[in-house]
This record gives structure tokens, C-alpha cells and sequence, in this order.
């Protein structure tokens, strides 16, 4: 018999019935009793009825190892194999570009109802923007356009500090998201990433290898870490979009240099935006830098147009010898957000 071993007598101070046959029991499944489990569903009347139920009984144990591995999985998550039979800590069949892990992330936040909210906010999914003539043509802002987005801008900026302000070795991304969402409701406006395409944080945050766009959780930075923010807010009916990427604790060199040469790669990119200069000259500012320190540009991920929608034409490629089509106006808007990464550009998806 699995399990090895036999009912154990016990002095109830309650009447007990037998889990197999309903009669008065005073034995019960040792095994129920190393694990703790509620004392009804272990009493038997004999160790033939204890013998009898256990090919029945030891799933009771299985489901409370189960549950109690659920439970105290609290440094990152358990992947289910073999169709939920079994658990594990590393997620097979991916290959993983570093030591970063999923961890669990916590519920969405709650948007108070005086908050104007774009059109994803309730069931994920943007209506206007797919269809959008913005999506082909690059919009010339009006005055009052422009005034809308610099007001935004501005709060973004402040929501981004707010969350600087707070990273160092022990926070977690949820907190720093915890943040974001609290310090752009306070200033009236929504955070534009919160349910876009079901997104479930209000700000992204990316740790050391990974690019973009990730999500915050219960992950604690850690010291050497690197982590970029990336806060949108819409207010007014306009998003302004932000980014930057903060040190944590004590960074190594080859961090600090990739860092550096990405803001460089930032700096130059912005001195030759003027009306008349082609969109694709970007890529190549930001690509020959880049390639003259030793490092490459992520192709996948472009810098785009904004304003009352979250992304529309232009697309800024932040590549060399792109063909993004187009010249520069005086009006226009767009995001410049070079990835750059110290190994290849190649992109893994979990």
C-alpha cells in the first residue's frame, strides 16, 4: 500500500465518523495529521477501511502538497507540465537571454469614475486608433493641440520623478507602478498603458535584458539591477509618453557605458529634428553611434507619432538604412526611444 503505514489511534474529543463507511471512528491517516488536515475527512472505523479508501484518500495529500507549494512560491512563480500534474520553478522549452524571472503581479488598479478615460479603458481594446487616417497620415498639430500636450508632458514628467524617487534595492516594480498610477490619478489624468491590449499595470517597467514593455510585479529590484520606466499619461484628451532608465544600488561598469552611450544616442538623435530632415535619418544617427561603442539597435521597436492617440504615423525606426518614409514639419510630434542592447538585438517572447 503507497504510504507505508497505518491508521493511527487517537483520543477524539469529539464523535468522528468513518470517511468509507460512516461508522463511529477513532483512527485516523497519520499522513492527514503531518500535514495538518482537517480531522473529519481522516477518521476511519478500522485499518481496513483506512486501507481500503487509500487509493481514494492519498489525493487529499497530493491537492494539500499542491496547494501548499502554490502558496509558498512566494519568490516567483510555478509553472505547470504535464497537463497541471506537476510544477516547476523554471518554465521548460525557453530559452532564457538572462537570470530575470516572471513573478506574480497584483490586481488592476482602480481608476476613480471623474477621470476621463480613453476607449480601451473598459474592455482593452482601442476602437479609434486602428482605424485612424493618423495611422497613414502624420497630423499637424494646432496651437492649442501642442499647449494640450506640453501641460501633459509636464505631468508625465513629474509622475516619472515621483517614481524615481522610490527605486532602490528591495522595491518592487509593482510598487514603483503603485506609484505611477497613484501620482497620475492624483494630477487628474489616466495611465495611458492601464488595459491597452489588456495590459495590466499603469506604467512599464524593464529590468537588464529585457527591452520594452514589461510588466511590473512582485519581483524586488536588486542590487546591479538596471531598470527602465516608461509612463504614458493621458490628459485632456492627449497622451504624453516618457521613459528613462535608472540605476540600482551599485551598477557595474558595462552598464554604466550602455546607459550612457543610449542617452547619447538620444541627444544626437534630437539635435537634427527640424523641419526638412527625413524620418529615417534617425536610425542612422542612433545606429552609428551606437555601432562605433560596440553595441546594437533593437530593429522591433520604433518610436512613433502621439498626441490624442497613444501611437500613430510617424514610425521612427531607430535602426541604420530603415525606409520610414517621410520629412519632418513644423507641428508634428513623435517619440524618439533608441533600445539599445550590449549583446544582440534578437528578441524572446514570454
Amino acid at each position: 500500500m503507497a504510504g507505508g503505514s497505518d491508521a493511527t489511534d487517537t483520543t477524539a474529543t469529539i464523535t468522528l465518523s468513518c470517511a468509507r463507511c460512516g461508522k463511529p471512528a477513532h483512527l485516523q491517516c497519520p499522513k492527514c495529521i503531518e500535514l495538518k488536515l482537517p480531522r473529519e475527512p481522516a477518521a476511519f472505523c478500522s485499518q481496513d477501511c483506512f486501507k481500503a479508501s487509500w487509493s481514494s484518500h492519498k489525493s487529499v495529500h497530493t491537492k494539500a502538497k499542491e496547494e501548499e507549494n502554490r502558496d509558498g512560491s512566494s519568490e516567483g512563480w510555478l509553472y505547470c507540465v504535464r497537463r497541471g500534474q506537476g510544477r516547476t520553478p523554471k518554465l521548460p522549452h525557453f530559452d532564457w537571454t538572462g537570470g530575470l524571472r516572471p513573478y506574480p503581479i497584483s490586481p488592476y488598479r482602480v481608476v476613480p469614475p471623474h477621470i476621463d478615460r480613453p476607449d480601451w479603458a473598459v474592455d482593452g481594446i482601442p476602437k479609434i486608433e486602428p482605424s485612424s487616417d493618423l495611422q497613414h497620415v502624420v497630423e499637424i498639430k494646432t496651437p492649442e493641440q501642442i499647449e494640450r500636450m506640453r501641460e501633459t508632458c509636464r505631468i508625465a514628467r513629474e509622475v516619472l520623478d515621483a517614481a524615481a524617487r522610490i527605486i532602490r534595492p528591495g522595491v518592487t516594480t509593482d510598487e514603483i507602478d503603485r506609484v505611477v498610477h497613484e501620482a497620475t490619478v492624483a494630477a487628474g489624468g489616466y495611465p495611458s498603458p492601464l488595459n491597452y491590449h489588456f495590459f495590466p499595470k499603469s506604467c512599464c517597467t524593464s529590468i537588464n535584458e529585457v527591452i520594452c514593455h514589461g510588466i511590473p510585479d512582485a519581483r524586488k529590484l536588486e542590487d546591479g539591477d538596471i531598470v527602465n520606466v516608461d509612463v504614458t499619461v493621458c490628459y485632456k484628451g492627449v497622451h504624453g509618453d516618457l521613459n528613462e532608465t535608472y540605476f540600482v544600488g551599485n551598477v557595474d561598469e558595462a552598464s554604466r557605458q550602455l546607459v550612457q552611450c543610449t542617452y547619447e544616442c538620444l541627444e544626437k538623435a534630437i539635435s537634427i529634428v527640424k523641419p526638412g530632415v527625413r524620418f529615417r535619418e534617425i536610425g542612422e544617427v542612433i545606429n552609428r553611434h551606437a555601432t562605433m561603442s560596440g553595441l546594437s539597435v533593437v530593429k522591433s521597436y520604433c518610436g512613433h507619432g502621439i498626441g490624442e492617440l497613444f501611437h500613430c504615423a510617424p514610425n521612427i525606426p531607430h535602426y541604420g538604412r530603415n525606409k520610414a518614409v517621410g520629412v519632418m514639419k513644423a507641428g508634428q510630434i513623435f517619440t524618439i526611444e533608441p533600445m539599445i542592447n550590449a549583446g544582440k538585438f534578437t528578441r524572446f517572447y514570454n
